[in-house]
């Protein structure tokens, strides 16, 4: 994941001179995650560079770089850092296109390491996508593989308007096997695909389905499709997976094609249950697929609590929590 998230912005930086990335310690040291490692030697500091320890500034500065032709492509260093720049994400980015009548855009892209996974404690380790996704005018995309983290990227940095591309840790450094609720040391030979090189786009909006099955829809995004997929092969139930990868907007069309088929539904996310996005995703299966279902949609997700360290790998749900909710929605 590590390098299709480079590659995406070197491919970008090298087709577009207005493409310039910076965030803290992004520059020399290549990030904390080395995913813009040797940018800067390639590049050069103009293009390239460290900010201060300041997220309202970085993501102040992309806006008036995007406004004056620029595409910014910036790093807040971790998602759960990303609160000081909110006012500047939601009252001046997101609005810009709709304040100026469309004379001004605002093509910025704001990268964040999100979810837990590397005992990062609870200032290193939230999901915040649904602060996101209620915002009109912000775009939300979660990828789940290199594949995609890298032709979606592509895409956000060529798209006009601001977009919120998360980064899930459990994925940045290998394979991940959702099979296990802990993790595995060393990485089991869990695949996620190769990355062609070069350029190429995966149109935001656009979700795709993992795993085909006709006795009930799974809808995950990020690190939870693998979870998902996983729970389905464990609990051996004819399970269909949707990685959904684009929170906002969302590929309505596929969910409601699936529902339709199976009758029932589980909706699994790492964020907090309570107004996460999957209860946004229940509101519509159940406003479309009403008449189709045969049991209550399930959501499987965080505890409602502050992000437990010690206890993170409880937090998370894991296959056993998923094929427990499969079970339900199998017997209702």
């Amino acid at each position: 994941m590590i390098e299709a998230v480079r590659s995406a912005m070197d491919v970008s930086m090298a087709k577009d001179d207005n493409v310039v990335v910076f965030g803290e310690d992004v520059g020399y040291f290549g990030g904390v995650f080395r995913c813009t490692q040797g940018l800067q030697a390639k590049y050069g500091r103009t293009r390239c560079f460290d900010t201060p320890i300041s997220e309202s500034g970085i993501v102040g500065t992309a806006i008036g770089m995007a406004a004056y032709g620029l595409k910014p492509c910036v790093e807040i260093q971790f998602a759960d850092y990303v609160y000081p720049a909110y006012d500047q994400l939601t009252q001046e980015a997101a609005r810009i296109r709709y304040r100026s009548n469309g004379d001004f855009t605002c093509p910025i892209v704001v990268r964040m390491p999100t979810g837990g996974g590397i005992f990062g404690g609870q200032t290193h380790s939230q999901s915040p996508e649904a602060l996101f996704t209620h915002v009109c005018g912000l775009k939300v995309i979660v990828p789940s593989n290199p594949y995609d983290a890298k032709g979606l990227l592509i895409a956000a940095i060529e798209d006009p308007d601001p977009v919120m591309f998360l980064e899930p840790k459990r994925l940045y450094n290998g394979p991940f096997d959702g099979h296990h609720e802990r993790p595995v040391t060393p990485w089991s030979k869990h695949d996620l695909g190769e990355v062609p090189d070069g350029h190429y786009t995966i149109p935001i909006g656009k979700a795709e389905v993992r795993r085909v099955g006709s006795a009930v829809t799974v809808i995950a995004y990020g690190t939870m499709v693998h979870v998902a997929l996983a729970a389905a092969e464990d609990a051996g139930i004819d399970a269909e997976v949707i990685d959904l990868r684009s929170l906002l907007p969302l590929d309505l069309d596929t969910i409601v094609k699936s529902v339709t088929k199976t009758g029932r539904c589980v909706v699994v996310h790492e964020a907090t249950l309570t107004s996460g996005f999957g209860a946004e995703v229940v509101s519509l299966v159940q406003e479309h697929c009403f008449y189709h279902l045969e049991a209550p949609v399930v959501r499987v997700a965080g505890w409602d609590t502050p992000y437990p360290h010690a206890q993170e790998w409880d937090y998370f749900p894991g296959p056993g929590r998923v094929g427990r909710a499969l079970a339900e929605v199998m017997e209702a």
